[in-house]
C-alpha cells in the first residue's frame, strides 16, 4: 500500500511535467533555417545555393575601383569615411534568391516559439577568428553591448529589438524580442555583426581607427595605404569555406580596391585595364563612353544584367528640419519644375525608367486609389492624412521633354502663391518679409552637379536662388551625418521584405539623431503608426497592403522628389572571369565569380597577335598613315590644331604659307600625326623652335639699328 502510494505521488508530480515540457517542444521550432513568413526553401540537407557554382575554382585577383577615400576601416560608428576589409560575420547568412530567408553561418542552427519572443542560437564549434581563437558566446553578447554603446544612430536603431541576451552554455546563445509577436525578430538576432572580445578589449571601438580589425571571414586585409588602396586576401584555411551557405562563393585570391578621385578617372581606369571591374551607374556614360577598341575586340566587356530587385528610392530629399520645407505645398510646387523627361533624353540617352514610389519594381508599390485591405488599413488615419489621398490617385510630374513645361511651372506658381510666395522683379520672395527663396543643393561628385545643374537652372526660371555645392567625400559624409543641408540626392534600397528599418528612415525617433537614415527629418504620427504596422505584419498578404499604405502617406507628403531607376546591373570586365549561368532575382555578385585562366590566356594571345599584326603592319606601310588606328592614344590632344595656323598669325607669319610649307602629316591626317611613336611631331616641334629663334633674333637686330 505504501509503495502504492509513492507510485501515485510520483505519477502525480512528473506527469504534468512531462505534459508541459511535451507542450514547450511541440510550440519551439528548431531549425537550420529560418524564414520572415512561411518556410524557407532549401532543405536541411542543401549544399549550396542554386545561383552559384559550387565548383568555381579558386584563384586570381579582382581589381576594382572606388570613388573618393577612405580614412577607417570601422563602418559601425559615426566617425571617419570607411574603407572595405572589415566584414564581420553573423550568426545567419542570407540567401539572393529569396525574399527573406536564412540559414546558419556562425549558428549551426536555431530555435524559436510560435511567437517569436525568443530564439536561441547554437554556435558551430568549429567556428574561429582568424587568430586562431574560437567565436564564443560571449562574443555574441560583447557584439550587442558593443552596437549599443557605440555605434552609430541608425544601427543602433536597427538592432533596437533586441531586448537582451544571454549565455545558456558554452555553445549557446538566447535572445529576447523587445517586441514579441515580431516575425522578424530572429532574423534581426540573427544579422548582428559578431566582434572579437579578446580584440576589442584593449581598443576603443567608438574611435575610427586605420588598423584593419580581427575578422573571421573569408578575407582578410593584408596591405593599404589610407585613400589610395586596400588589398584583402583570401583566408586560405578559413573555417566556413565548405559550408552550404559559401560553397562556390568568395573564389578570387585577391581583392584590390583602389581609390580615384572622381569617376572620370575610374573610366579610364577600366578602359585602360588598370581595374577589371565596373559596375557603371552612369547612363550617359553607359551610352557613350565606352566605345573604345578594346570592347570592339571582345577583350573588355560591356554588358547589361537584368534584375528583379526592388529598387527603392533615388531622389531629391528635401530636409524638413529647415523652416522653408516645412510646408508640403513648397515641397509640391518645387517638385512641378524637375524635368525627368528632358533630363533622361539630353543627358541619359533615354536609357532610365522613372521611379515612381518608394517601394518601386516590386509589389509593394502603391498604385491608382487605395482599396481593399489597403483602404481599410488607412480608413483609420482619415482626418489625420491628406483627404487627396482618398479621392486621386498619386502621380509623378510629367513634361513633352522640350525643356520648358508651362503647365508645370504654372502649377508650381499657383502652389506657392497659396504658400505666401510671390515673384517680385524676377524673384520669387515670401510675400511677408520680401526674402527671396533660396537655399542650398549638396553634392559629392561632378556626376552628381551634372545631375542638379538642369534642375537648379529649370528653378532659377521660378525666381529661385539655387546655389549648387560640391564638397569632397569626407565634408559630404559629415554634413550629411549632422543634417547640415537644405537638399541631397539619396538612394535607399528596399528589401522585399520592409520590417524594422523602416523604423530608421521614417520616425519622429530617428528625426533628429545624427547619423541616422532620416534624411528628410520626417516627423508625422501617422507615419510612425504605420511603421510598426509594417514591423508588426501577420502574414505576406497584411505586409503587402501595410506597406502599400506607408508607402502612399509618404508619397503624399512630398518629402522626395523621385528620380530615377534601372532594371539592370551595367557591368564592364575584362574577359578573364566567369560567372554561373543563374542570376538570382537580386542580381549577379562577383562574390559568385570566379578567375578562368583560360579565358586569361585566350586574352592575353589576342591582346599579343594584335600587337604583332600592328607592328608588322607599320614595318611594312611606315608611310600608310591609312592604317593606324584613330582610336589609339594620341600623342597630343588633336585639338591642338585648331589653334596652330592662328599661333603662326601671332608671329607675323602668313598661315596660308605655313600650311603650304609643311605639307605632311599634320594637315592632311592630324589625328595620325600624333600618335605615339611618330617623329614628324618631334620636327614640327624643332622647326617651330627654329621659326621662334629666327623671330627673336630679327627683332633684336631691329631694336639694336633703332
Amino acid at each position: 500500500m505504501r509503495a502504492l502510494i509513492q507510485v501515485s505521488f510520483v505519477l502525480s508530480t512528473v506527469l504534468p511535467l512531462l505534459t508541459l515540457t511535451a507542450a514547450t517542444s511541440a510550440e519551439t521550432t528548431k531549425s537550420h533555417g529560418i524564414a520572415i513568413h512561411g518556410e524557407p526553401s532549401y532543405p536541411a540537407d542543401f549544399t549550396h545555393f542554386k545561383y552559384v557554382n559550387p565548383d568555381a575554382p579558386k584563384g586570381g585577383e579582382l581589381r576594382i575601383a572606388s570613388e573618393g577615400t577612405f580614412d577607417s576601416f570601422n563602418p559601425y560608428i559615426i566617425k571617419g569615411v570607411p574603407g572595405p576589409g572589415f566584414n564581420p560575420e553573423s550568426l545567419l547568412a542570407s540567401s539572393a534568391d529569396e525574399a527573406s530567408s536564412e540559414y546558419g553561418l556562425i549558428a549551426e542552427s536555431l530555435e524559436w516559439p510560435e511567437d517569436r519572443s525568443w530564439v536561441i542560437f547554437t554556435l558551430r564549434p568549429e567556428a574561429h577568428w582568424h587568430d586562431g581563437k574560437p567565436i564564443t558566446v560571449d562574443d555574441v553578447i560583447f557584439s550587442l553591448d558593443t552596437i549599443r554603446k557605440d555605434a552609430d544612430p541608425y544601427v543602433k536603431n536597427y538592432y533596437r529589438i533586441l531586448e537582451k541576451v544571454e549565455k545558456i552554455d558554452g555553445q549557446r546563445v538566447k535572445f529576447y524580442s523587445a517586441e514579441p509577436g515580431n516575425k522578424e525578430f530572429p532574423i534581426r538576432a540573427g544579422s548582428l555583426p559578431i566582434f572579437a572580445k579578446h580584440y576589442w578589449e584593449t581598443r576603443d571601438f567608438s574611435k575610427s581607427t586605420l588598423e584593419p580589425p580581427l575578422g573571421s571571414g573569408p578575407y582578410k586585409v593584408t596591405d593599404f595605404e589610407a585613400g589610395r588602396y586596400v588589398v584583402q586576401e583570401r583566408v586560405k584555411d578559413y573555417w566556413g569555406k565548405d559550408l552550404p551557405v559559401n560553397r562556390g562563393q568568395d573564389n578570387f585570391d585577391t581583392l584590390r580596391t583602389t581609390y580615384y578621385h572622381d569617376s572620370d578617372v575610374i573610366k579610364l581606369a577600366i578602359k585602360s585595364g588598370e581595374i577589371d571591374y565596373r559596375n557603371e551607374r552612369s547612363s550617359s556614360a553607359w551610352a557613350q563612353d565606352y566605345d573604345v577598341p578594346a570592347i570592339k575586340k571582345g577583350w573588355l566587356k560591356k554588358e547589361s544584367i537584368p534584375h528583379q530587385r526592388p529598387q527603392g528610392i533615388q531622389g531629391f530629399f528635401y530636409n524638413t528640419r529647415r523652416d522653408l520645407f516645412k510646408d508640403p505645398r513648397v515641397r509640391e510646387a518645387i517638385g512641378y519644375v524637375y524635368d525627368f523627361e528632358w533630363t533622361n533624353t539630353n543627358l541619359s540617352h533615354g536609357l532610365l525608367t522613372r521611379s515612381t514610389n518608394f517601394f518601386g519594381n516590386s509589389e509593394l508599390s502603391s498604385t491608382g486609389l487605395p482599396e481593399g485591405k489597403e483602404l481599410e488599413i488607412l480608413e483609420k488615419y482619415r482626418g489625420r492624412i491628406t483627404d487627396r489621398l482618398y479621392t486621386e490617385a498619386f502621380t509623378i510630374p510629367t513634361s513633352d521633354g522640350q525643356g520648358w513645361p508651362r503647365d508645370n511651372y504654372r502649377k508650381a506658381f499657383a502652389l506657392l502663391a497659396e504658400a505666401g510666395w510671390v515673384v517680385r522683379d524676377l524673384k520669387l520672395v515670401n510675400e511677408m518679409t520680401g526674402k527671396q527663396m533660396s537655399f542650398e543643393m549638396l553634392v559629392a561628385s561632378k556626376g552628381m552637379e551634372r545631375t542638379v545643374l538642369p534642375f537648379a537652372t529649370s528653378l532659377k526660371k521660378l525666381g529661385v536662388d539655387v546655389t549648387i555645392r560640391l564638397v569632397d567625400r569626407s565634408q559630404y559624409y559629415n554634413r550629411i551625418r549632422d543634417f547640415d543641408y537644405d537638399m541631397i540626392i539619396i538612394k535607399l534600397s528596399a528589401s522585399i521584405t520592409p520590417g524594422t528599418e523602416q523604423r530608421g528612415f521614417w520616425t519622429s525617433a530617428t528625426a533628429d539623431k545624427k547619423g541616422s537614415g532620416n534624411f528628410a527629418g520626417i516627423k508625422d504620427p501617422a507615419i510612425d503608426e504605420l511603421v510598426e504596422a509594417v514591423v508588426n505584419a501577420r502574414d505576406r498578404k497584411e505586409l503587402v497592403a501595410t506597406v502599400r499604405a506607408l508607402d502612399r502617406v509618404l508619397l503624399w507628403g512630398f518629402y522626395v522628389i523621385p528620380q530615377f531607376h534601372t532594371e539592370d546591373d551595367r557591368v564592364l570586365y575584362w574577359d578573364k572571369f566567369s560567372r554561373p549561368d543563374v542570376t538570382p532575382w537580386r542580381g549577379s555578385s562577383t562574390s559568385y565569380w570566379w578567375f578562368d585562366s583560360k579565358k586569361e590566356a585566350a586574352l592575353i594571345a589576342s591582346m599579343a597577335k594584335n600587337q604583332t599584326e600592328e607592328e608588322t603592319s607599320s614595318e611594312t606601310n611606315p608611310s600608310d598613315t591609312s592604317s593606324i588606328d584613330n582610336n589609339e592614344e594620341s600623342f597630343f590632344d588633336p585639338a591642338i590644331v585648331d589653334t596652330f595656323l592662328e599661333n603662326f598669325e601671332k608671329l607675323g607669319l602668313d598661315p596660308k604659307k605655313v600650311k603650304s610649307f609643311f605639307t605632311f602629316q599634320i594637315f592632311s591626317n592630324p589625328v595620325a600625326f600624333f600618335q605615339k611613336d611618330n617623329w614628324r611631331p618631334y620636327a614640327f616641334g624643332f622647326s617651330i623652335i627654329a621659326l621662334l629663334l629666327l623671330l627673336i633674333r630679327r627683332r633684336r637686330r631691329q631694336g639694336e639699328q633703332e
